[in-house]
């Protein structure tokens, strides 16, 4: 089991501007702005998360959260912490970047595309997932939109992001705080009952299904239908979208969208899922019927955002950076959301209080306390 890691210090600086060269503006939100910036030092570009003092009043405790959190975490497929700068009257977080894009804009991308590439995505989230699992911290609000990959190599890896509404277990306690994205939330949740990691584990299972047909388990443009689908757990693998789709593949995401949580997968045993760790996965192409339905359900006119990652995509070309981050130290990007479910993918950054308002697809019950 991975023990706490050491967190980035908190540091004092008399001026920002003497440590990082600030850039573009990536995005905006209600309560600081994202921009990209270089290390005046490494030359390393990371993105800083610049927050307001006056902003964080009354809201300290979240903030709090959130970075307590992000110190005990050091995974591969998490985006990091890099450094936490206090100057004037602001609070800055030094953020890793990740310049690969969004996950459904590269599957679309994509000339082929199998059964066996989600499950490699699918491998790796369960692997951070299970880690944050070990540490006692559950992320709460998995979904697309969070998913970046870290770079534009065609075989990069993928990075969780956005613990805004992450929470970090405590012994004896419960949590039962209705939040999360409608769609992705787990019935649990939605029936305000006590709940725990195990409603990870439900929204991992629901992104491996649209990963499999490009449309959501669960969908209703009426948020009690919407709600009333997700609390009998009524979804179906409609044909002809899984017609070649494994048996395999459908049992682990039973396991997973299963409606009574004790019985659910873990993180563990759904890593020891055939179509996980075994070679159940199909190599048959489905990208033609999967990518039409992402575009159809998934249509970026439908995503809020609050940045824009071709930017830092633009940006990582024009500095001749090349494809290739993972030997270099060279970082790229996030942003922030609050989606209404479906949603699209987006950059996504560490805090969720920079983000857009909710719309209003994003239920009430279950938007943030910000």
């Amino acid at each position: 089991m991975p023990g706490a890691v050491e967190g980035p210090s908190w540091k004092q600086a008399e001026d920002i501007g003497d440590i990082y060269d600030f850039r573009d503006v990536l995005g905006t939100g209600a309560f600081s702005e994202v921009i990209l910036a270089e290390d005046k030092r490494t030359q390393k570009l990371v993105a800083i998360k610049c927050i307001a003092k006056k902003a964080l009043e009354g809201k300290e405790g979240s903030m709090q959260n959130e970075i307590a959190v992000l110190h005990k975490i050091k995974h591969p497929n998490i985006v990091a912490l890099d450094d936490i700068y206090e100057s004037g009257g602001h609070l800055y977080l030094i953020m890793q970047l990740v310049s690969g894009g969004e996950l459904f804009d590269r599957i679309v991308e994509k000339g082929f595309y199998t059964e066996r590439d989600a499950s490699r995505l699918i491998f790796q989230v369960l692997d951070a997932v299970k880690y944050l699992h070990d540490l006692g911290i559950v992320h709460r609000d998995l979904k697309p939109e969070n998913l970046l990959y870290y770079s534009l190599d065609e075989d990069s890896k993928i990075m969780i992001s956005d613990f805004g509404l992450s929470k970090m277990e405590d012994p004896g306690s419960v949590l039962s705080t209705a939040c999360g994205t409608p769609g992705y939330v787990a019935p649990e949740v939605l029936a305000q009952k006590p709940y725990s990691k195990a409603v990870d584990c439900w929204s991992i299972g629901v992104i491996a299904y649209i990963l499999l047909c490009g449309y959501p388990p669960f969908y209703d443009e009426n948020d009690a239908k919407l709600f009333e689908q997700i609390l009998k757990a009524e979804y179906e693998f409609d044909s002809p979208y899984w017609d070649d789709i494994s048996d395999s593949a459908k049992d682990f995401i039973r396991h997973l969208m299963e409606k009574d949580p004790e019985k659910r997968f873990t993180c563990e045993q759904a890593l020891q899922h055939p179509w996980i760790a075994g070679d159940t996965a199909l190599d048959k192409n489905i990208h033609q019927s999967v990518s039409e339905q992402i575009k159809k359900n998934f249509a970026k006119s439908k995503w809020k955002q609050a940045f824009n990652a071709t930017a830092v995509v633009r940006h990582m070309r024009k500095l001749q950076l090349g494809t290739s981050q993972e030997g270099q130290g060279q970082t790229a990007s996030h942003g922030e959301l609050l989606a209404p479910a479906p949603g699209g993918p987006v950059a996504s950054c560490c805090c969720r209080d920079c983000c857009v308002e909710p719309g209003p697809e994003l239920s009430p019950t279950l938007a943030p306390q910000l």
